[in-house]
């Protein structure tokens, strides 16, 4: 398992915006397929679900581009 983990690192190491960009929109479109498979009853609590994953990933996620994204936006300035 290590050794998958660190493949992954590596490959996400030589990734640029746009590889990351795609891996996102292929994580959407799973998310999607996924729930378009989950039963009429079972929506709400998938629904439920999928919207507290979203926002405990996002967080962290934009948490951490926002000291990026100030850091570009000084440099440009200066």
């Amino acid at each position: 398992m290590k050794k998958l983990f660190s493949a992954a690192d590596a490959c996400i190491a030589e990734m640029n915006w746009k590889d990351m960009a795609l891996v996102k929109f292929c994580l959407c479109s799973m998310g999607m397929l996924l729930g378009l498979a989950v039963p009429k009853k079972g929506r709400k609590w998938a629904a439920l679900g999928a919207s507290i994953l979203f926002v405990t990933t996002y967080l962290p996620l934009i948490l951490k581009f926002l000291p990026a994204l100030s850091r570009a936006m000084k440099g440009r300035e200066e």
